[in-house]
């Protein structure tokens, strides 16, 4: 059973261009070129400064890990597999999911510039980390953003005792007049797997309602979580909505898709084989973007100026936290656990990288 540690313990402030510039400087020195190396740092630091510190730069000693080993490669480039003009179907070819996301919404986009709607179906993919990423890059870009994975097996079927489908995430953004947009991002369990694994480097219980341990019994041990299985958001419509997106990914693309899926932290001289679906919507085919932004943002004002309930004093769009949480991190500095710390820079001396000095301010 793990022991539970103070927050003192478990964060530390550190300046987010350092903690970019150190995250490059690593997968700098693992052969990527620097463009791609500041890609990677880039999306691991934004889930880090959103507050989703489960896909920031604690995924680093595992992605080391996989690159060394042979379970990711180091391409770039989607092979084009089939092209039905607003659909595509490529293969990332093992590469990490950081640089072939981007490219594989932006063919989603720029498919929904021509068509009205854009398709883009990827296999033999990698772990993307933060799924709103990509679709916040569609609604920058003035579409519907939709992004989605599967992941290795992690929750049973309701009322099983067998992991049988992953937590497969689910993004939408949706661009507004103003203001961060309406992103919803999330995963399928009760709570990703990788707050788990923080929980359990940082020696800290976990609410019995996020997992089970490998009989199938809730456990606050996050260990024993890590070793059992996902309970899945809102029960069987959790179950069932990630059973979907399995067969909306891996499924429809001819990818891998439930235990064909490996897992990110053992096997890591193995393809993660998992597969993603980003799909971009273009306003202008269903009555115009300026229509539809006016129409998003006073939904997104409905929302927001509702009643609230006794003892709330503001109601939030989804993704508004992660917004302003990120705004105000770039200014004062970006909070992350102390074991993600120590494992990137452990990760940095193992691959020789040269860390910048000056990141940690407290």
């Amino acid at each position: 059973m793990t022991t539970q540690a103070s927050d003192a313990d478990r964060r530390v402030l550190v300046r987010p261009a350092w903690l970019e510039a150190t995250v490059s400087a690593v997968f700098s020195a693992l052969g990527f070129e620097p463009t791609d190396a500041t890609r990677i740092a880039t999306a691991l630091v934004e889930a880090d400064l959103r507050g989703v510190s489960s896909h920031g730069v604690m995924l680093v000693p595992m992605y080391v890990e996989r690159l060394n080993a042979g379970g990711v490669t180091r391409e770039r480039e989607l092979d084009v597999l089939h092209d039905a003009g607003a659909a595509l179907v490529v293969d990332a070819r093992g590469g990490m999911g950081q640089l072939s996301s981007p490219q594989a919404m932006g063919h989603a986009i720029e498919r929904a510039g021509r068509y009205g709607i854009g398709l883009v179906s990827v296999r033999n993919a990698h772990h993307f980390g933060a799924a709103s990423r990509w679709a916040m890059q569609a609604a920058q870009a003035g579409c519907v953003g939709i992004a989605m994975s599967n992941t290795t097996p992690l929750m049973p079927a309701p009322g099983g005792a067998e992991r049988l489908v992953g937590n497969n995430p689910l993004a939408i953004a949706v661009p507004t007049g103003a203001g961060p947009g309406i992103v919803l991002d999330m995963a399928l369990s009760a709570v990703a797997l990788g707050k788990i694994r923080l929980a359990a480097s940082a020696g800290r219980p976990i609410p019995d309602s996020w997992a089970t341990d490998q009989s199938g019994v809730p456990t606050t041990d996050p260990e024993a979580a890590v070793l059992g299985m996902l309970l899945p958001a809102a029960g069987h419509k959790g179950f069932g909505l990630a059973l979907m997106i399995d067969v909306l990914t891996g499924v429809l693309s001819g990818g891998g898709w439930g235990d064909q899926v490996r897992p990110l932290y053992r096997e890591p001289d193995r393809p993660n084989d998992c597969a993603h679906l980003f799909i971009a919507i273009d306003p202008e085919l269903l009555g115009g973007v300026d229509g539809f932004r006016a129409r998003s943002s006073a939904l997104a004002s409905r929302v927001r100026d509702s009643a609230t309930a006794p003892g709330v004093d503001r109601l939030y769009l989804p993704g508004e936290i992660e917004a302003e949480r990120a705004a105000q991190q770039r200014r004062s500095g970006v909070l992350i656990e102390r074991s993600g710390l120590d494992g990137l820079l452990e990760a940095a001396r193992a691959v020789g990288a040269v860390v910048p000095t000056g990141g940690v301010l407290s």
